[in-house]
């Protein structure tokens, strides 16, 4: 998906992990992941520029559909898709 594509999304479910370090934000998305509907989308906010590494491993190895990350004010918005 293009960055404008990704503007657009309405996630299901919205993770603001925004201010924790690592591993907090992917702690944060492993959690919440079991409130997503397959085939919903969740959103991860966060301000740990480690979390752009952490989200697109964890989704492969889960085998969930990482959609991309959108940079923002100070923070990115992670897009991830249960596939299972």
């Amino acid at each position: 998906m293009n960055q404008d594509e990704l503007k657009e999304i309405k996630a299901d479910k919205v993770v603001d992990s925004r201010g924790m370090a690592c591993p907090g934000p992917l702690l944060e998305a492993k959690k919440a992941i079991t409130a997503v509907p397959v085939g919903a989308v969740m959103e991860v906010l966060s301000s740990d520029e480690g979390t752009n590494n952490d989200i697109p491993m964890w989704a492969k190895k889960m085998q969930y559909e990482f959609l991309g990350v959108v940079e923002d004010a100070g923070f990115w918005r992670l897009f991830v898709k249960r596939s299972k």
